[in-house]
């Protein structure tokens, strides 16, 4: 066998590998909300949350939420960044989502807002 087939296939087996976890991953994600669009019991959803996610990783979900009300009440990134400590590049991501045409997070933020 020579090297360039051998390359090929690992390249083969790193992109079937990668393609079977971003699919599982995808059912996984379709399970949960899923779970979450049939249960309406608040408590119930708070307690899967922190069930399934760390102390650490519920403390980012909710920063996340934070930055986007934040965003979308017109408070510069900057600023943001500056009095909650994080990097420019976590507050981007939430100004470009909800830039976009039909936006989830605004459509979630004015279920708050009324």
């Amino acid at each position: 066998m020579t090297w360039d087939t051998l390359f090929f296939k690992i390249r083969v087996t790193i992109n079937s590998n990668n393609y079977y976890k971003e699919k599982q991953m995808n059912k996984n994600l379709q399970e949960i909300s899923q779970f979450l669009a049939k249960n309406d019991d608040e408590k119930e959803i708070l307690r899967f949350m922190k069930s399934l996610f760390t102390p650490a990783e519920l403390k980012s979900i909710a920063s996340r939420w934070q930055i986007v009300k934040l965003l979308d009440q017109g408070v510069p990134q900057r600023k943001i960044a500056k009095d909650l400590h994080l990097s420019l590049c976590k507050i981007t991501r939430g100004s470009k989502e909800l830039k976009k045409r039909n936006s989830i997070l605004k459509k979630a933020i004015r279920q708050f807002q009324s």
